[in-house]
């Protein structure tokens, strides 16, 4: 599918765009069009729709996320387009935004591009309506989920105990499930309310504030 595969590569840094191009030619791929900033890319789009658009996230004039939301809007109104998504950081946000548009997309980081065949068979895999993620990109979004993730201080013991409050058992009914005395499950259930940072006030209470987070952090 690679040879003769028509691409457009949108990029304000010159000399990384035109050596790309002329990579991809040699490796048989149809470079049709080239743009240096968001509304270049879109003329050339709309006038004589490619295969595939590889995309630099940040272009001018403010450097952010122009690449990002002309990809967005390319993908709007020519779905049939894969996109293929470069930057020299790991945005997470800005990526998930595009991989949240369905098949045929794909992030991968500028220093990451190393090997030619590899970067080919990357666009291949993405004009052939597959999904590539760089891993880095897979890190920081498995990172921040754990960071956003209330329960990660909680050990194993005290995830169980938590799990079985959420059921509506006492501590009693706790220890007879884990085969602990009750004792030990109120230290335990101690433990999760520091852990969680429940504080003890007059309004509220902590057991019940645990399990719902607890439900929370299923959804």
């Amino acid at each position: 599918m690679t040879s003769g595969l028509r691409v457009v590569i949108a990029d304000d840094d010159v000399l990384l765009r035109e050596g790309l191009a002329s990579l991809l030619t040699q490796a048989g791929l149809d470079v049709v069009g080239q743009a240096g900033d968001a509304e270049e890319l879109e003329a050339l789009v709309a006038r004589d729709p490619p295969d595939l658009a590889i995309i630099d996230i940040r272009m001018p004039p403010t450097q952010n996320s122009e690449g990002l939301d002309a990809a967005l809007r390319i993908r709007k109104g020519f779905p049939e387009i894969a996109v293929l998504l470069l930057s020299a950081h790991v945005e997470v946000d800005h990526a998930l935004e595009l991989l949240d548009g369905g098949k045929g997309v794909g992030y991968l980081l500028k220093t990451r591009v190393t090997d030619v065949a590899d970067f080919v068979g990357t666009i291949d895999r993405v004009a052939g309506g597959a999904s590539v993620i760089d891993p880095a990109l897979v890190y920081e979004l498995v990172a921040a989920r754990r960071r956003d993730d209330p329960l990660a201080a909680l050990s194993t013991r005290e995830r169980e105990v938590l799990t079985l409050m959420a059921e509506g058992l006492s501590n009693a009914g706790i220890g007879r499930r884990l085969w602990i005395t009750e004792g030990t499950v109120e230290k335990h259930v101690r433990s999760i309310l520091t852990k969680l940072d429940l504080a003890e006030t007059a309004d509220d209470h902590r057991r019940v504030r645990a399990v719902i987070m607890y439900l929370d952090a299923q959804t």
